[in-house]
């Protein structure tokens, strides 16, 4: 990851709403949630949620399926931890530290 796509990802989660979509998103797993459900559960009106998801599906945080008629989306994980690595990367000046990096595979059986 480079710095230009770093920014790119934290300009989309610097809203709240965003923030409280993608963080809804990554509790829920790969299934994800359909749209209305999002809007349901975080209070955001549908024209603004499609606002919000597609600012976040821009930056590559969120990915989006079609079931019947309703769209489903989830978290991007790979691209989370992506980001949470570039900002690790360089952790401790390069000295062994107490700080381990984590990864964050969701297990949904």
């Amino acid at each position: 990851m480079d710095n230009k796509a770093a920014v790119s990802i934290l300009t989309a989660l610097a809203q709240e709403s965003r923030l409280a979509v993608f963080r809804l998103l990554v509790e829920q797993g790969p299934d994800g949630l359909p749209a209305g459900k999002i809007g349901e559960h975080l209070g955001i009106p549908p024209a603004t949620l499609s606002f919000h998801l597609k600012e976040l599906s821009h930056a590559g945080l969120v990915q989006s399926r079609q079931e019947s008629r309703y769209i489903f989306y989830s978290a991007n994980y790979a691209a989370m931890n992506n980001l949470l690595g570039f900002l690790t990367k360089n952790c401790c000046a390069g000295s062994t530290c107490e700080v381990t990096a984590t990864v964050c595979a969701p297990n949904c059986a």
